[in-house]
């Protein structure tokens, strides 16, 4: 019996499902059955396969908000970091080989999420209002570098990423997969990442521990910066233009993914599946938008109440 009921324990853990979680789930089953009878086009392959690619962008830049909310923080220049690095990486091409201009972008994202790591960790200062000015730091910066839009002049940099294939496999899913798997890897079998989900949980007893905090959270935001940057680098490859006013509401379809999948916003709970489900469910959620011709700003209001319906049914009571 003392064997036993150890596993007992962590199979009904494993297996313990929400409420919340499971209205969600609910909703979204009945939602894509009456769009598949409604829509013929839904579940062709071609439609998934474009959703596959156009989820990319989100799901890359929800991995470094689940990292981020984890120590129950948030990043709200995560939208201008897409249009700097996508753009940099783009523009760059003109003056180096590609590969190093991806590398100068990557690194640019990395830097962003110092900048805001060390604002919060030393100051102490609030996640919001640091990642808020940086947002605006990040993209008056945009635009000094390029007021117009940017095209790839190496066409390997279009067909190896965001345009390229293997078989009729997408790239650019698969690469967002493996940083997936990377990421749970990360949270749940290394010790810096289970002390950033530490931190959200109860940052004092991580320092009574001895455990650096600051280094963790200036970790922490890095990974959202890096996460970003590639995201952005992808989106330019897909499109063909780097444009410096994109990523406007990027980090809202973030932080939805993440609360959609089980985070919660003051830190401590969430994980690298339940936001791959919150991507998936985003991406399903825009196309049947698009599908039916709804407005944008009528996309956003739905976004807006899909966040603040998770962050309700998920609030520490």
């Amino acid at each position: 019996m003392r064997t036993t009921a150890p596993l007992l324990d962590r199979t009904r853990t494993i297996f313990k499902i929400r409420s919340s979680d499971l209205i969600f789930l609910v909703i979204f089953a009945v939602l894509f059955l009456v769009s598949s009878l409604v829509l013929e086009t839904f579940f062709t392959s071609r439609n998934l396969l474009n959703i596959s690619r156009q989820i990319v962008t989100n799901g890359l830049i929800s991995i470094g908000m689940l990292i981020v909310i984890l120590t129950g923080g948030i990043d709200l220049s995560v939208g201008c970091t897409v249009a700097l690095c996508g753009i940099m990486a783009t523009g760059l091409q003109r003056v180096m080989p590609t590969p190093l201009a991806i590398l100068v972008a990557l690194g640019v994202g990395l830097v962003i999420g110092f900048a805001n790591g060390f604002f919060i960790a030393r100051f102490k200062l609030q996640p919001f209002i640091v990642t808020l000015a940086t947002m605006g730091v990040v993209r008056g910066v945009t635009y000094v570098f390029s007021e117009t839009p940017q095209s790839p002049v190496d066409p390997l940099f279009r067909s190896l990423l965001g345009g390229g294939f293997i078989g009729v496999v997408p790239i650019a899913p698969l690469i967002m997969i493996g940083f997936y798997f990377l990421a749970w890897f990360f949270l749940n079998r290394t010790i810096p990442g289970r002390t950033i989900g530490a931190i959200g949980g109860n940052v004092e007893a991580v320092r009574l521990a001895g455990i650096s905090v600051k280094g963790h959270l200036i970790l922490a935001y890095m990974l959202c910066g890096f996460f970003a940057s590639v995201g952005g680098i992808i989106l330019a490859s897909r499109l063909g233009i780097a444009q410096p006013s994109v990523g406007a509401g990027f980090e809202l379809d973030a932080i939805a993914a993440v609360v959609i999948g089980g985070g919660v916003m003051s830190g401590g709970s969430g994980g690298a599946i339940g936001t791959f489900c919150g991507v998936l469910a985003l991406g399903f959620i825009d196309n049947l938008l698009n599908q039916f011709n709804v407005q944008s700003y009528y996309q956003q209001i739905v976004k807006g109440l899909i966040i603040l319906a998770a962050v309700i049914s998920r609030r520490k009571k």
